[in-house]
């Protein structure tokens, strides 16, 4: 918890939060858009946002954060997606829709996420921040495919192919991000196609 040594304002105490980590990601996202990102301080987000510094961090522990949004909620719906696919279907495809799912969006945020990939993936600020992230998705994947290959988790083959899913998946995103009317999923499912080369399977995709 930061300490600004600013008050609230009068009668916020015990006031239900006006804002949930979406929305106010959402307002982060639009501030970095007009102004860049290093300039805008945690005191303009909370200020847009209507709220006072403090509630800002019981929502997000740093300004690096805000892009990321709910991030730990989608990676723990990827870990239980993962885990309830029937062993019976290939570990390759299996994986390859979990990916999608996880990145599935509904039509009104498409613009927030375009805004969200292109700090993430080109603001030098986020690159050292965003490596713990990524691990973190990694080692989900990473689970799974040792479960499925009943290899220890740290072994060769759990590894790379998670990072290879990273990478191809990082890859989708910047040829996503070059054209303004590309369909995230399309893109993804193109890329996620070479996974095959990775675990010598054939993948069937939609």
């Amino acid at each position: 918890m930061v300490n600004s040594g600013r008050q609230e304002p009068p009668g916020r105490t015990g006031r239900k939060p006006v804002t949930t980590k979406a929305e106010l990601s959402h307002i982060a996202l639009v501030l970095f858009n007009e102004r860049g990102f290093d300039p805008v301080t945690i005191d303009d987000i909370a200020a847009a946002a209507g709220i006072g510094r403090r509630t800002f961090f019981r929502y997000f522990p740093s300004k690096n954060d805000l892009p990321w949004g709910d991030f730990e909620a989608l990676l723990e719906r990827m870990g239980s997606f993962l885990a309830e696919l029937p062993d019976e279907l290939p570990l390759g495809e299996g994986l390859c829709r979990a990916v999608i799912e996880f990145n599935r969006l509904p039509p009104e945020e498409v613009p927030y996420h375009r805004q969200r990939m292109e700090l993430l993936l080109h603001v030098p600020t986020l690159l050292a921040h965003s490596t713990l992230r990524y691990a973190a998705w990694r080692q989900v994947i990473a689970e799974h495919v040792a479960r499925r290959m009943q290899l220890p988790e740290e072994s060769l083959k759990p590894q790379a192919v998670a990072w290879a899913l990273l990478g191809l998946c990082l890859a989708a995103y910047e040829q996503w991000l070059q054209v303004e009317d590309s369909d995230l999923t399309g893109v993804l499912l193109q890329s996620l196609k070479l996974v095959e080369g990775v675990l010598d399977e054939p993948v069937a995709l939609p």
